[in-house]
């Protein structure tokens, strides 16, 4: 959940809850009770399903394009009721959240396509931000991986990451307590670099699983005045992606399938693309910190694109503030690794699952400071494209060409690994 800054509201005592975190020492997570804790923790995942349309059009993007990568892949259709694997269509997901609406004062930003969070007011003068997303792509530290994608969109609303929450799902017949304690280790190492602190959740061995995965939440506190949500960009607002294009895709294609692609790919690019996941790395928690400082009240929005990639990152958040974009096609920084793998494995990398990279949406007076403070702290920073008014499209421009931005009906990570081992559709040796 992103956009808008959000005015203070004063509200009476009404006696919702100030939040404690209780420490004594110890925590337990065997499924029943926490010490220091005394609810059980459900995990919603809205934010991690949800996929955003544009109006059908028969014009596409060029098929061959070095910037924006081949075409992409056709939206998959849906046999007989059942989707692909990834997100909710968005057109669902609208419809099960105005179905199930928020009815409570103290609920500041609630469920909605394209935001990523959810603020609730504990106080006058203190505002809650929590959000929930879980790994399922990565097995390769997957408890660091939690941590800063969680992270990641408690800072994109403008909040400190504060406390975290893990239910740890473990796979019967293959765990063993090296794994566990590996993943708590990365969990830790994780909230150390991000400020937050473990506070509870649940581990259990589950049926059915071949591998771990974790769910995580993350809490996070914000003044009141201070709010941003995806729904704030407004018309003619710059545009500004930091990093590049697709930092998180790019490391969990050589780390998942590196087997598979060492008959393809050099090893010194797989050995670069795995090592994207620090260097540049995934967080977007300095980025968007640096990018508020920078340009006090003129960042409008902030959107961590992560499944569906780039592309979809916009279309959420063209849902979510009710307009129209405008992207130069140009102007965006597909990272050399990542046209390079993309290139050999037939994947667009504007659909590649793209944590490290944030979207931030803001004032065209305030672009230079933004991309100035970013860039002197070593991020890269480049305005792609601007805000239009609404009741447009989502449009890229490569030229003299117009062309309507491609959706996803599932992220290119997840059609590659639906598809591989079969390198023999990889083309020999392309890194060089």
């Amino acid at each position: 959940m992103a956009g808008r800054r959000l005015p203070a509201k004063q509200r009476p005592n009404d006696g919702s809850p100030s939040l404690r975190v209780v420490t004594n020492g110890s925590l337990r997570m065997d499924g029943r009770r926490l010490t220091g804790l005394d609810s059980t923790h459900t995990i919603r995942c809205m934010a991690a399903i949800t996929q955003p349309r544009t109006k059908t059009s028969t014009r596409r993007s060029p098929a061959k394009n070095e910037t924006l990568g081949p075409a992409a892949a056709p939206t998959e259709s849906v046999d007989q009721g059942r989707y692909p694997l990834g997100k909710l269509p968005a057109s669902h997901l609208h419809r099960l959240l105005t179905r199930y609406a928020v009815k409570d004062p103290s609920v500041i930003v609630g469920p909605g396509v394209g935001e990523d969070t959810a603020v609730v007011a504990l106080s006058p003068g203190a505002y809650l931000v929590t959000k929930s997303d879980p790994i399922t792509f990565a097995t390769d530290e997957i408890g660091w991986y939690a941590v800063h994608v969680n992270a990641n969109d408690i800072a994109c609303a403008g909040a400190r990451p504060r406390w975290w929450m893990a239910t740890v799902l473990l796979p019967e017949g293959s765990t063993t307590a090296a794994l566990v304690d590996e993943i708590f280790a990365q969990m830790d190492r994780a909230c150390v670099e991000v400020g937050a602190l473990l506070v509870g959740g649940h581990t259990e061995i589950t049926y059915g699983l071949s591998r771990p995965i974790v769910v995580g939440t993350m809490l996070g506190q914000v003044m009141p005045d201070q709010v941003i949500t995806t729904s704030g960009a407004r018309p003619g607002d710059r545009l500004i992606l930091t990093k590049g294009i697709a930092v998180e895709g790019t490391a969990i294609i050589a780390r998942e399938k590196r087997t598979e692609l060492e008959a393809t790919l050099s090893s010194e690019l797989l050995d670069r693309c795995a090592a994207l996941l620090h260097q540049p790395g995934i967080s977007v928690v300095r980025d968007a910190q640096l990018a508020l400082l920078s340009a006090p009240g003129g960042v409008h929005a902030m959107h961590d694109p992560t499944e569906g990639g780039v592309a979809t990152g916009l279309h959420e958040l063209a849902q979510a503030c009710g307009c129209g974009l405008e992207i130069q096609a140009d102007a965006l920084p597909v990272l050399p690794e990542t046209r390079l793998v993309c290139r050999a494995l037939g994947l667009d990398p504007l659909g590649v699952i793209a944590s490290g990279s944030l979207l931030v949406a803001a004032q065209e007076e305030s672009v230079d400071a933004i991309v100035r403070a970013l860039g002197a702290s070593g991020i890269d920073a480049t305005p792609i494209g601007r805000v239009l008014p609404p009741g447009t499209e989502v449009w890229v421009n490569r030229g003299s060409e117009r062309h309507l931005l491609p959706t996803f009906a599932r992220d290119e990570v997840a059609r590659l690994f639906d598809r591989l081992p079969a390198a023999k559709r990889v083309r020999k040796k392309a890194d060089r």
